[in-house]
């Protein structure tokens, strides 16, 4: 678990999290926290709207956010059904699938850090209850609730809610 506890990130609903890495994958949950606190941080993240706040802490949270191994993703996001390649919000429970944060997807071609920061703000719409959308139009941007994992439909890449 990453150690310290990080600012209040926003003025809305405070939502509580810890950031973990399973152990053998070849992440710092130090730098895994960084990638998760800064963006959250964004302005164009969740804090974006008012609604949400978000802190890290290394106590008691509302979200467990863990970065896993593909097989552990599977086991921890049944009985959705993962199949070693993406992540999942499972009850209090983000899980962050490791081949995802590793190789990213095609569509966000060189961009890593940009599909880090959609898988980040895609789980955690989850946490806070929301649900998958679709597109809205070819050659528009994806809303950030798409499963933009498994293919745009048309939208271009787009890791935030408040683009």
């Amino acid at each position: 678990m990453a150690a310290g506890e990080g600012a209040r990130l926003g003025s809305g609903r405070l939502i509580r999290y810890t950031v973990e890495v399973e152990g053998g994958l070849p992440y710092g949950a130090t730098g895994i926290a960084r990638a998760v606190d800064t963006t959250l941080a964004d302005p164009h993240s969740w804090i974006g709207g008012g609604e949400y706040a978000f802190q890290r802490t290394n106590g008691d949270g509302d979200v467990r956010v863990l970065l896993a191994s593909p097989a552990t993703t599977d086991q921890l996001c049944a009985p959705l059904r993962t199949r070693g390649e993406v992540s999942c919000r499972n009850g209090d429970l983000v899980v962050i699938n490791a081949r995802r944060w590793a190789d990213g997807i095609q569509a966000y071609g060189d961009d890593l850090a940009a599909y880090r920061q959609y898988i980040v703000n895609h789980e955690m719409g989850h946490a806070i209850g929301l649900g998958h959308v679709g597109c809205p139009g070819a050659g528009r941007m994806a809303p950030v609730m798409l499963q933009q994992t498994y293919g745009l439909d048309g939208c271009t890449p787009n890791p935030w809610p408040y683009p």
